[in-house]
């Protein structure tokens, strides 16, 4: 820790930390876990005096997640489940996965035994997924990972050592066929920070002012307005005072992937996350953004509290994802709530494989079930996007498609 501090420069060497709003009641860290967060904080500040005062919010969040060894995905707590931050989907139910096994099935049958997972959590879905295929004769050949946690890929090293087809890989493959999976990743991409000014939109930058970091806002440069105009339905007609996100990062993924698939015979990636289409995402009472953070299951909207130590986090617009995909040569192939689209995908013929009668197996399922699929739970708030090119999707799935609504 104390190269990375002496590497944030002499100024901040010895600065005391950034102070942030700490009247939320929100659990404690231990002593290393503020020691971590204080070095991050230092090493944000750093950069920030190099770039004369700010930077833009992205770099701010690609920092407090990514930053080597400090870095909320790259430190070494724990992210996922009881103990964690939040909890996902392969986390709740093996349900989850056994269903992705049987739709895996279905693409690979049209393409090649492979399947690539990008941010694997625990490993826990690709467990699902693999066992499940075991069970059911269903060939993988290959199951790829790609992580950027090095603690997380240690947990997945570990939860996935019985099965000797997995890999793990340092970014996109050149090229890919197969069935591709993506729970909760894009919500985790550097978003940008715009906001509505009696000038016109400016982006929020990061500065520090009193020993905390703050909004600074800056004109929007060419890039941020090409993309305002791009993602953001009727901008001129809201409010002065509305701030959202703009999601760069996350479009930039969607054409990688699309460039990847496009290279080979035919593919599907199925992408997991909550938000909106466009329409639903920019409207005039979502006025403050969609910004969040999660710290040890307590979520809140301050993405300054404890770099390093809590998720940041922001909704996805679904539409602009699809319309990155299809601008970069794929199909947009599906889009529905989550609910819609496990059940088209067989969950509830899956759960069925458990007797009813037998309550002390079947109810834990059954409840588990209902948190993915309940629309109060996981069901609405969760959508599907399935992109791809030279794969046709089974017809369950494609009767739910609403893909008309981005």
């Amino acid at each position: 820790m104390r190269v990375v501090m002496e590497a944030a420069g002499h100024y901040w060497r010895h600065a005391p930390p950034i102070r942030y709003n700490a009247g939320m009641s929100l659990p404690e860290p231990d002593s290393d876990a503020l020691a971590a967060s204080h070095a991050l904080q230092h090493l944000i500040a750093a950069e920030i005096a190099r770039h004369d005062g700010a930077i833009p919010f992205a770099r701010f969040m690609e920092l407090a997640l990514y930053a080597p060894d400090l870095g909320y995905y790259s430190g070494g707590a724990a992210k996922l489940g009881e103990h964690g931050d939040f909890t996902t989907a392969p986390e709740i139910s093996p349900l989850f996965g056994a269903t992705l096994a049987h739709l895996a099935a279905a693409i690979m049958a049209q393409t090649a035994p492979r399947i690539l997972e990008f941010g694997a959590g625990t490993g826990k879905l690709a467990f699902d997924i693999l066992t499940e295929a075991a069970s059911a004769g269903i060939p993988v050949e290959q199951y790829a990972i790609v992580e950027l946690s090095g603690e997380l890929r240690a947990r997945q090293e570990a939860a996935l050592a019985a099965f000797p087809q997995v890999v793990w890989l340092d970014g996109f493959p050149d090229s890919f066929e197969g069935a591709v999976f993506g729970n909760e990743v894009l919500d985790a991409m550097p978003v940008s920070l715009i906001s509505k000014t009696p000038a016109g939109w400016c982006e929020l930058d990061v500065g520090i002012a009193d020993g905390r970091f703050v909004y600074i806002e800056r004109a929007a440069g060419d890039a941020v307005a090409a993309q305002i105009a791009a993602q953001v339905p009727e901008a001129d007609q809201l409010p002065v005072g509305y701030v959202t996100e703009i999601h760069g990062v996350a479009c930039g993924f969607m054409r990688s992937l699309a460039r990847m698939l496009g290279q080979g015979r035919g593919g599907a990636g199925f992408l997991f996350d909550y938000g909106f289409p466009a329409h639903e995402y920019y409207l005039g009472l979502r006025a403050t953004g969609t910004l969040m953070c999660h710290y040890r299951h307590h979520a809140h909207a301050d993405p300054f509290y404890l770099p390093g130590l809590q998720d940041i986090t922001a909704h996805v617009d679904f539409t602009a994802m699809a319309l990155a995909a299809q601008d970069a040569g794929l199909d947009v192939l599906a889009y529905m709530n989550q609910a819609s689209f496990l059940l088209g995908a067989g969950i509830g013929d899956l759960l069925m494989r458990s007797d009813p009668e037998q309550a002390k197996t079947f109810l834990p399922q059954s409840i588990a079930l209902q948190k993915l699929v309940s629309p109060a739970e996981m069901g609405e708030l969760f959508k599907v996007l399935a992109v791809g090119h030279g794969v046709t999707l089974p017809d369950a799935l494609l009767s739910a498609d609403r893909s008309h609504r981005l």
